[in-house]
């Protein structure tokens, strides 16, 4: 059956690879040499598993679930290489159940039906119970996720669906509802470089015969961008392209050929952390894009974390464009939204595009003037009384101390007025005459300007 894999794998190996052949290899394999290195090295119990210690914490859903042998079925939301197949594989190992997998980009319906039918015959015939995982659960279409309801509802297997994209938008409600939904958290580079050093000592990966200069094993996690599977497969190439050159220890040369990829110079700790994030926010807010998208590249390359990238644009969209642009600020939120929703390497796209959006986006300061003008009164001390007529008057006896109605000068309601507009006071009197928004006559914001101008004088009258 296409895109049905069972597998009924031992401790120790992956249910995707099934058992692998056993033997002394080369440097880059002791044990299931024909597994990749990442397979080899698949955590066997959650206290292996590095990383997520919200779902490791003692007394947590999922170590419930595992060491009390539960039925339950589980919906894994994270970004690629945080663990997802790795829990699924856990288990059904320490709960001795069978392991079969359902490609959600292979398979259909026929092919999810046949994956229940088989697990319900094993449970009726040898009462062992299985462990369905269905990777890239998103991809299927609605009528292959209704076909596996009937699996969940009547326990015949413990579901375990995997996504990368926020399952409240891609899954079923009754497929959602009925299974514990756990989010996975991006590995951090402390995360990810200790995969690879367990990898390094490991009967199983590459068991001491393997050094790693500390900057090779720098440029290997800058690379692996949290993926603790991409970690291991780079780290297996370096050491194969160590091998080929005689030598058992990795060095930073061997780490470029290995993933044919330079080292980016670049201390994210350091000044040019500060360096390039500087030049790239200049660049945008002298429009120049191709020297933005060179240090996008620059910084994404190196491993800077897109969300710090997205959190500095959604800033220099308010800061640096303003209301020149009203829909800058839009376009970088929804590159931050993006990043979270969908990650790396995918999330480049919308970062560069929002990138060169702004880039090439009319400028104004006039925002962050105007709010910072406003902070320097209030610091001053010119705060003031909130005028009588725009005080709250919707409780008993507030027209008998002068709150709205009862004011000398009663609350005009905006509605009722000409234009939609009334002349009356509303700021204190200390800074009445304060004009702390000045828009600039470029691009959207001239409109902005000429309206504003008109309002101003409508409000204050004769001021």
């Amino acid at each position: 059956m296409d895109g049905l894999f069972e597998v009924d794998a031992p401790a120790g190996t992956s249910a995707r690879a099934g058992a692998g052949a056993q033997g002394k290899g080369s440097l880059t394999g002791n044990t299931h040499a024909s597994a990749p290195l990442a397979v080899r090295m698949r955590p066997r119990t959650l206290d292996e598993l590095v990383g997520q210690q919200q779902l490791r914490a003692e007394g947590s859903p999922l170590r419930q679930l595992i060491e009390g042998d539960r039925s339950m079925s589980l919906l894994l939301w994270g970004p690629p290489g945080t663990g997802k197949t790795t829990i699924a594989s856990i288990l059904s190992q320490q709960t001795d159940r069978q392991f079969v997998e359902v490609s959600a980009v292979a398979a259909g319906v026929k092919e999810v039906r046949a994956a229940i039918d088989m697990a319900r015959s094993d449970l009726v015939r040898s009462g062992r119970e299985t462990v369905l995982f269905v990777d890239e659960v998103h991809r299927f279409t609605k009528a292959q996720q209704d076909a596996l309801l009937p699996g969940v509802e009547n326990r015949w297997v413990t579901l375990v669906a995997a996504t990368t994209e926020n399952p409240f938008f891609s899954v079923i409600s009754p497929l959602l509802s009925r299974s514990l939904l756990l989010r996975l958290e991006s590995l951090t580079d402390d995360d990810v470089r200790e995969v690879m050093r367990q990898a390094l000592v490991d009967e199983r990966g590459l068991a001491g015969e393997v050094t790693v200069d500390d900057d090779a094993l720098e440029h290997l996690v800058r690379l692996a961008g949290g993926d603790a599977r991409r970690s291991l497969t780079y780290l297996e190439a370096a050491a194969g392209a160590a091998e080929a050159k005689g030598s058992t220890t990795v060095d930073l040369a061997a780490a470029e050929t290995a993933v044919d990829q330079a080292a980016v110079r670049y201390d994210r700790q350091g000044d040019q952390h500060y360096d390039v994030i500087s030049a790239f926010i200049k660049s945008i807010r002298g429009s120049d894009a191709d020297a933005a998208l060179h240090y996008l590249a620059r910084m994404m390359e190196a491993g800077e974390d897109p969300r710090f990238i997205a959190r500095r644009l959604v800033i220099l969209a308010s800061e640096d464009i303003g209301l020149a642009d009203p829909t800058a600020l839009t376009t970088a939120v929804a590159a931050a939204q993006a990043v979270q929703l969908i990650g790396m390497p995918e999330a480049r796209l919308n970062l560069a595009q929002a990138v060169i959006a702004l880039a090439v986006a009319p400028k104004s300061n006039a925002v962050i003037k105007a709010i910072d003008a406003a902070s320097a009164d209030v610091r001053a001390g010119k705060i003031g009384q909130v005028p009588p007529h725009l005080r709250d008057g919707h409780y008993a006896g507030s027209e008998k101390i002068g709150h709205g109605r009862g004011a000398p000068q009663p609350y005009k309601y905006s509605h009722d007025e000409p234009f939609g507009i009334a002349e009356q006071q509303y700021a204190p009197d200390e800074i009445g005459d304060a004009a702390y928004y000045r828009p600039t006559s470029l691009g959207a914001e001239a409109t902005i300007k000429e309206r504003w101008e008109r309002v101003r004088k409508l409000i204050r009258g004769a001021r």
